[in-house]
């Protein structure tokens, strides 16, 4: 018999007890996902409502966690499963997880860019889940990070608190309107699965440069402000946009707000067979704010990564990407 891995298990575990909580109170799997996760947090059982005799029954399933030493990326991923499951039994259309593979990528990326910081703040505006700013931090993890997210719905935000908890991340999360007025200084790095679609507050757009004309603003081109709004001098703007950014009749308008305020440092396709059709596909956009002393890199790095399944080639990718950073580093200190 084959042997389970530990997230396998742990994921067994949360989904058991998500589906008895779910019955208890009468609420979604997803809901009863967060739920069931507050209470490992807690080391209790913390809904009244729960009948004694299911109580036993959590109660003994809870014990056998503390016979295991879980790493915070085991957690992460069977977490994760665990609010997959929950989004395909009945997802909104913005309740989508950050793939796997590609949220480690993103932190294989951010680690290049913070190479010589011991410390960093990040900040993702659109946090959801928390899948990947977690994933990031987790491959951060010999730096000392402070974490903001903000999220406008609040049953995500939920599960990011309870994510970030069981991981031990301290990640200051907002439930409100990414979009609105935001009380998170300037950070060194934003990260962000950009929300793709209309914005339908035409009268919060009109603060922003990259509104339209008329009618409702991108949401996806405004966040990319908002984003630069919360970056630092100097600082990184990591994003998973769809490669149909620039193809819209606002397009110019974007480019033209890049090119006045960023330095594009790299543009990384993903591939194509990870999406059920080529118009939802997407790719990572490394830009960096514009600052004093800060030149654009001599070439913007542009890839398309290959399966994220073919070993060889993947890591034949990694070792020009590291090439590239190494180059530019060199140039940069040339430039001193």
């Amino acid at each position: 018999m084959e042997q389970r891995s530990q997230v396998e298990i742990l994921f067994k575990l949360i989904d058991e007890t998500a589906t008895l909580l779910k019955e208890e109170l009468s609420c979604t799997y997803i809901e009863a996902v967060a739920e069931t996760g507050e209470n490992i947090f807690q080391q209790a059982i913390v809904q009244e409502e729960v009948s004694e005799l299911s109580k036993k029954h959590l109660e003994k399933e809870y014990s056998s966690l503390l016979k295991m030493n879980y790493s915070k990326e085991e957690i992460r991923k069977a977490y994760q499963l665990a609010i997959l499951k929950g989004m395909h039994e009945g997802a909104q259309v913005n309740h989508q997880m950050t793939p796997d593979a590609v949220a480690l990528f993103i932190g294989y990326l951010i680690s290049k860019v913070t190479r010589d910081k011991k410390h960093f703040t990040i900040f993702d505006p659109a946090i959801g889940t928390a899948n990947l700013l977690t994933a990031v931090m987790n491959q951060n993890a010999d730096k000392e990070i402070n974490a903001f997210g903000s999220e406008v719905d609040d049953l995500l935000v939920k599960l990011a608190y309870v994510s970030a908890n069981l991981q031990e991340h301290n990640i200051q999360l907002y439930n409100q309107d990414s979009l609105e007025k935001l009380y998170v200084d300037p950070v060194d790095i934003v990260v962000c699965d950009l929300p793709y679609g209309y914005y339908p507050n035409d009268v919060n757009a009109a603060n922003y440069t990259l509104k339209v004309d008329s009618g409702h603003s991108y949401a996806h081109h405004l966040f990319i402000e908002q984003s630069l709004n919360h970056t630092k001098p100097g600082g990184y703007i990591v994003l998973l946009i769809p490669n149909a950014l620039f193809e819209s009749p606002e397009a110019p308008k974007l480019n033209a707000f890049i090119t006045e305020n960023m330095h594009i440092q790299g543009l990384i396709q993903l591939p194509t067979t990870m999406f059920r059709n080529k118009d939802a596909a997407k790719s990572i956009f490394m830009l960096q704010k514009k600052a004093e002393g800060i030149t654009a890199p001599k070439q913007a790095l542009l890839a398309n990564l290959p399966s994220f399944s073919n070993r060889d080639s993947m890591t034949s990718m990694i070792q020009k990407i590291d090439q590239w950073f190494e180059d530019e580093k060199k140039l940069e200190v040339e430039k001193r």
